[in-house]
This record gives structure tokens, C-alpha cells and sequence, in this order.
């Protein structure tokens, strides 16, 4: 498999100041989403058609998602991997863990989600600040989008995935 074709990856310099954008954004719906609650939690929140997630479950999500991914890039990096041997890394959404952690995080108060997002995004923001040019060469082997430069997960599946999720709660609190 070769890179995935899509934009080209953030630098680390653009990449925290749009992590400092996301951070924003959930400190701007945090007093907004807790006002809406009551939140239904999703009869469905897996990765099929009939899947709908609500702000408890979109919450739960980011905040797992943070740490889990986080610890991917520290693997990535920690193996310098060149390209053509990629390290294997990552999940994909139907990964029973994620899951099962989505399920029983959606119940926390919405105000540990936030402060959990919140300490997440903190934690990229200091590791960003550190990052070396050597660390964003090693290499990893995603199972869906294949063999990925470190900084995919940062832009991907950080960046570019909760800017996506923040659209989505002010959809959901525009509708209510």
C-alpha cells in the first residue's frame, strides 16, 4: 500500500495552531452542550448506516481518541521506521475496544468529557512543541490507508477528525 493520496500532512507549526482552534471550539460548546442536557445516549452508536451519535457519544469518542492516537504517534516514533517498512499501528472503527470504551464513557458527567478533551488536546499541543524533524520521518502501517509518515495521525486523525466533530455538536445544537 502507498500513502493515501488526499492533502498534503500538516507541519507541526499549522498543526498546533489548529489544535489551539479545536481547543477553542469545545471550550466554546462545553457551557452550550451542558445547557442542552438532557442528551439521550444513541440506541446505535456503531459504525453502521443506522449509527447515530449525539453529543455524549461524539464527546466519549474525542476523548478516547486523544489518548489512544497519542500513543500510536509515541509508538510510530519510538520505532524510526523508514519508509517501505512501516511500523503497524492504528484501529479501525469497528474495533471492539473502541467500542466498548465509547459505550461506557458516554455515561461520564459532560463536564469530564470536556475536561478530558481538554487535557487531551493540551497533551498534543506540549508533545508538538517538541517534535523532531528525524521523529516525523519514521513510518507506520495503517490497516486501512496503509504505509503513513507519523504526522498522519496528528493531522488525520487529530486535527482534521475533531475539527469535523466540533462541526458536528454545533449541528446538533443548532437542530435542538
Amino acid at each position: 500500500m502507498t500513502e493515501p493520496a488526499a492533502v498534503p500532512p500538516l507541519e507541526p507549526e499549522d498543526a498546533l495552531a489548529r489544535l489551539a482552534s479545536i481547543r477553542a471550539a469545545f471550550a466554546d460548546l462545553r457551557p452550550r452542550v451542558i445547557a442542552g442536557a438532557p442528551w439521550a445516549l444513541a440506541d446505535d452508536f456503531g459504525t453502521g448506516p443506522e449509527a447515530s451519535w449525539g453529543p455524549r457519544e461524539v464527546l466519549a469518542h474525542v476523548a478516547e481518541a486523544l489518548v489512544f492516537w497519542k500513543g500510536e504517534f509515541e509508538r510510530l516514533v519510538e520505532a524510526a521506521r523508514p519508509a517501505g517498512a512501516g511500523e503497524p499501528f492504528g484501529r479501525l472503527a469497528v474495533d471492539a475496544m473502541r467500542l466498548g470504551i465509547l459505550e461506557r464513557d458516554r455515561t461520564l458527567p459532560l463536564g469530564e468529557l470536556f475536561e478530558r478533551i481538554d487535557a487531551g488536546i493540551a497533551r498534543w499541543e506540549a508533545r508538538l512543541k517538541t517534535v523532531t524533524a528525524a521523529e516525523l520521518t519514521s513510518r507506520g502501517l495503517h490497516p486501512r490507508d496503509g504505509e503513513v509518515p507519523a504526522t498522519w495521525i496528528c493531522d488525520r486523525m487529530i486535527v482534521r477528525h475533531f475539527e469535523e466533530h466540533a462541526a458536528q455538536l454545533e449541528e446538533v445544537l443548532a437542530r435542538r
